[in-house]
């Protein structure tokens, strides 16, 4: 217990506001807890992806596999109802997905802004994220919940309109030149 409370004290609380300077990084996140835990968890912690695997496996933590369970219903439902919008064929493997999940998805995909669609789904995936969160705060649950969130505010801080807009515009140039059989 006194390991997980020195880990868990050093670690700085941050806001997931866009413009919020985070005063922490992955890499001190990693390297101050591989003086602290052990290495099967070290190992797990080191490993922990904002994309969920393909195949289901049990990860050892039951943060983790409830986070992986929900963002793959997220994943799966954003794909089906873009393939709707679409008017393609998309096969899912699941029956059903849970109500709060296709809400999500349905708010996501309901916006004309990839933008605006995408920092709703960081925020959504941390309101998630903290549903989940285990009211122990000196665990590896708990730690797990930190680097997720950590993961999902550096990734919220990485959008940028401009750029955004200069990569749309680039990409939708190049589909029209191929689609007119001009390839420059």
């Amino acid at each position: 217990m006194s390991n997980w409370y020195y880990l868990m004290a050093q670690l700085p609380s941050f806001s997931i506001e866009q413009s919020a300077k985070i005063p922490v990084t992955q890499e001190y996140v990693t390297e101050l807890c591989s003086r602290f835990l052990d290495k099967k968890t070290f190992f797990t912690l080191k490993n922990i992806s904002l994309e969920p695997p393909v195949e289901i496996t049990k990860t050892g933590s039951a943060l983790l596999d409830a986070w992986y369970s929900k963002e793959r219903y997220l994943r799966l439902a954003l794909a089906q109802i873009r393939a709707l919008k679409m008017k393609k064929q998309f096969k899912v493997p699941v029956l059903s997905f849970p109500p709060d999940i296709l809400q999500v998805a349905r708010t996501a995909t309901g916006f004309e802004n990839p933008l605006e669609a995408e920092m709703y789904l960081v925020k959504a995936r941390i309101k998630a994220l903290e549903s989940l969160r285990p009211l122990e705060e000196f665990s590896s649950d708990a730690l797990f919940a930190y680097v997720l969130k950590l993961k999902l505010t550096l990734r919220l801080n990485k959008f940028n309109a401009e750029k955004g807009k200069d990569s749309y515009h680039r990409i939708y140039s190049k589909i029209l030149a191929q689609s007119t059989g001009d390839n420059t």
